[in-house]
């Protein structure tokens, strides 16, 4: 029990904390009756001391030193029995004890020291018993949930709710598993959303820097982590996950009412443990899926699927909704070919990350690996940059197809991303709509016909469709004066302005944007290179 719940107790009613009150949240384990010349080798860590003063010195300096080395043997506190051999603590006692932070408590004399002795002791044994039987129900809850659990969410909500904290599950990179935020927790420094993977890391690895990592590495004890105010982190406990002899990841708990105790250190160690088969269980089942669903995305990219209907059930078995609208993703790493064991290594854990990632975000993880490359379909509806955010590295690039539906449009979309390779600069995600206009710039045939094509290709089939263009590009060759454009065109201002309305509707363009006043104008000139009538 902390001192300060001790100090609730009925028996305590008449004490007095004197001094050292910032240390009431000390760990009482004991309490012990010492009156002996020489005291410390008779006290021990965690233990309240209580006394009559009477072998105390009498000079200052010898009181200082004694509650110094008290406070280096780590005691809960001193009680000292008043009046008799003291009125009270002495001035020196009570300065050097708010220095070690080491609480004095005023005792009445006529308080038997036995009493104390026996409610405290009752109360420390009630809250162990209460601990472990806590404990068991924690450690009950997470061994059903894991044989119902579908995920390690899953164990993170059930946890998080039975100890009314924020649970979180990382690897051993620091990405994010799954969390379960404590809802009646002020907003903190570590809140458990899916967005948090980059200060995860550098929380890592500033523990690595203070010699937390070595511990967390070598044993499988939860550790308690100070408040580190660099990184605006208010402390917590953390406790490795392991299979065997590897550290797969950490369980994470922060937040709550009251201060981190023992029983959340149990229950970070009995989540590890859970956690761990959870995760050996997720890798069996990923290794099947990854070769099943490997297999499937290179037949679709290559253009071997037949969409037979035993084919599309075992398509939509693995996630892939023909429906749905996708864009084919390419993770580009900065490696020579052929790769290097360390660059095969690489990709690996790169896949790995990546599958991570799109379990997370609740993704099909439909992906594939080739030369130094990493393929996969991403829905439209989840963003690139939420998979850039967790994986970016220096020598790493992310493009982008356009978002694409069924088998044939999400082959464009791969034709697409294919084109994006040798535009595509490390540390960057990019898409094949915002790579288009520099690769107009510098010459790329395949970019230049799309670019014509998506600004200008709604005129095709149109009725007047050629009319309209021809005013368009007229306009943008005249440098978008009216007067002599309606003169080159042999039509009235008031036609032009008709005709130039008109193509803005059909062609959904905003006339007045600087912007696509300029790509209309690299238009017309490459359109005039093209010697090809889109309308």
């Amino acid at each position: 029990m902390k001192l300060v719940q001790v100090l609730r107790l009925p028996v305590w009613q008449q004490t007095r904390v004197v001094a050292g009150a910032t240390g009431l949240e000390r760990e009482v384990r004991w309490v012990h009756m010492v009156d002996h010349p020489d005291l410390l080798p008779w006290v021990q860590a965690g233990q309240l001391l209580l006394t009559t003063g009477y072998t105390w010195p009498r000079e200052e300096e010898g009181q200082r030193a004694l509650i110094r080395a008290l406070g280096s043997r780590n005691l809960a506190g001193v009680g000292l029995a008043v009046p008799r051999f003291f009125d009270h603590f002495p001035e020196a006692a009570c300065d050097e004890a708010n220095q070690v932070h080491v609480p004095l408590l005023e005792i009445p004399w006529d308080l038997p020291f036995a009493q104390i002795t026996e409610e405290v002791h009752r109360a420390i044994l009630a809250e162990q018993y209460r601990m472990i039987e806590q404990s068991e129900a924690i450690h009950r809850a997470l061994t059903r949930a894991v044989l119902e659990a579908e995920s390690l969410q899953d164990l993170a909500t059930t946890l998080g709710k039975h100890i009314e904290r924020t649970v979180l599950f990382e690897d051993a990179d620091g990405q994010i598993l799954a969390d379960a935020h404590f809802e009646q927790e002020e907003e903190g420094p570590r809140q458990a959303t899916r967005e948090h993977s980059q200060r995860s890391k550098e929380l890592l690895v500033q523990l690595d820097r203070l010699g937390y990592m070595r511990r967390l590495r070598m044993g499988s004890s939860a550790l308690f982590i100070p408040a580190l105010p660099d990184l605006d982190f208010s402390g917590g406990m953390i406790c490795p996950i392991r299979l065997k002899e590897e550290l797969v990841g950490f369980v994470w708990i922060t937040g709550g009412r009251h201060a981190l105790s023992d029983l959340d250190g149990r229950a970070a160690e009995h989540a590890a443990v859970i956690a761990a088969l959870q995760i050996a269980r997720q890798r069996e089942l990923a290794s099947k899926e990854a070769q099943f669903g490997s297999t499937f995305l290179d037949s679709l990219l290559e253009g071997r699927f037949e969409a037979t209907p035993q084919a599309l059930e075992r398509a939509q078995l693995l996630g892939f909704n023909l429906e749905e609208s996708y864009r084919v993703g390419l993770f580009l790493l900065n490696e020579v070919l052929p790769l290097s064991q360390d660059g095969f290594l690489r990709r690996e854990r790169l896949a790995s990350q990546l599958r991570q990632r799109l379990h997370f975000l609740d993704v099909a993880p439909l992906l594939s690996v080739s030369l130094n490359r990493v393929l996969f379909l991403l829905p439209t509806w989840c963003a690139g940059e939420r998979i850039w955010s967790a994986l970016r590295e220096k020598d790493l690039a992310l493009a982008f197809g356009r978002a694409q539906v069924g088998v044939a449009g999400i082959q464009q979309s791969y034709r697409e991303v294919l084109s994006l390779l040798p535009y595509l600069s490390m540390a960057s995600i990019h898409y094949y709509e915002t790579l288009l206009l520099p690769r107009v710039l510098l010459g790329d045939q395949e970019a230049r016909r799309f670019f014509l094509e998506e600004l200008l290709g709604r005129f095709k089939g149109q009725r007047n469709g050629k009319m309209l263009l021809e005013t368009l590009l007229t306009w943008a060759r005249s440098g978008f004066e009216h007067t002599s454009t309606a003169e080159k065109l042999h039509i009235h201002q008031k036609t032009l302005h008709y005709r130039l309305a008109r193509a803005a509707e059909l062609a959904q363009l905003n006339l007045a944007d600087p912007e696509t006043r300029f790509r209309l104008h690299l238009a017309a000139y490459l359109f005039s290179l093209e010697g090809k009538n889109l309308a």
